[in-house]
């Protein structure tokens, strides 16, 4: 009998060989965790669909973000949900409004924590558009200097990265210089999911106008999309494990139809191989406890 003389196994015979022969890795400082900001009095407010995860004060999202500094993971990312909503989502640029007071407290608290704020008007509009209507549809030029607006806003907070979700057309050009729509939907400006090279476009497009890096959402079902930016831009590139993602995999433990930590660590894993610098997710804590604790280390040693 004849030996094939590629021995793979070789090299996964004990765990210091499979770390030495390991090509992708999991680091705390790799994630962003994503932090919801509210001008509530309360300081925390739990999320029915999101076990674990809360609306936050700014002193609450302060508080966390100080402990997620602690445990080494290097960013956070901000959305706002402000007392209130108009038609053109004035509270997005607010410099009393929950992100801005979230970042200044932020920066007091975990000076080196890299601190990231959602530009986009869909949280701030009492129509949950991402935009100004006119005429029921969103104005793409219009929206831009709203968009501008809010960039300033959370800049001058101190801010160190301002994140456009909205995909209206030119607003990197333009910034460089909690919600749902109450109707329609967001097709007319959001990307066709079907569309690979398109999203190849709208990335070079992104970068030619300023972009400093790029992020590609939803993360999982998009992992063919994330490898495709990967290999057409040289900016760092983000996945974003989305909060319907999160959902998805913490209902289906619950039923038993998974394991929490397998899946979490795999789905994560499966990002980074896919080509992500970093990995937005709101297993953001959770990994990074694991990591750091020896014991969690040790079995993060089998997915990292």
């Amino acid at each position: 009998m004849t030996f094939p003389s590629h021995r793979g196994r070789r090299l996964r015979r004990t765990e210091g060989l499979r770390a030495l022969a390991r090509e992708t890795r999991i680091a705390a400082e790799q994630l962003v965790a994503p932090l919801f900001v509210h001008a509530a009095d309360r300081d925390r407010v739990p999320i029915a669909a999101m076990a674990g995860h809360a609306r936050l004060s700014p002193e609450a999202a302060a508080e966390e973000a100080e402990a997620l500094a602690a445990l080494g993971v290097g960013s956070v990312i901000l959305f706002g949900i402000p007392a209130r909503k108009d038609a053109e989502g004035s509270g997005a640029w607010a410099g009393d409004g929950p992100v801005p007071r979230a970042v200044r407290l932020i920066k007091k608290r975990a000076p080196a924590l890299v601190v990231w704020a959602d530009v986009c008007l869909c949280e701030y509009t009492d129509h949950g558009h991402c935009g100004v209507l006119r005429g029921g549809d969103v104005d793409n030029d219009a929206t831009l200097p709203l968009l501008t607006r809010a960039a300033v806003a959370y800049a001058q907070a101190g801010a160190d990265v301002v994140a456009p979700s909205d995909m209206m057309d030119g607003r990197v050009a333009a910034i460089r210089a909690g919600s749902t729509p109450g109707h329609g939907d967001r097709r007319g400006y959001q990307m066709d999911a079907a569309n690979v090279r398109e999203a190849i476009d709208e990335a070079l497009a992104d970068v030619d106008e300023g972009a400093d890096a790029l992020i590609v959402k939803p993360g999982m079902p998009c992992l063919d999309v994330l490898r495709a930016v990967r290999e057409a831009v040289r900016v760092p590139v983000a996945s974003y494990q989305v909060s319907g993602e999160y959902a998805m995999i913490q209902d289906a433990a619950e039923r038993g139809h998974l394991d929490l930590e397998r899946a979490m660590w795999e789905s994560t894993l499966g990002m980074r191989r896919a080509g992500a610098d970093l990995v937005i997710t709101y297993f953001a804590r959770a990994l990074a406890e694991r990591l750091q604790s020896s014991r969690g280390a040790a079995e993060a040693a089998r997915w990292t």
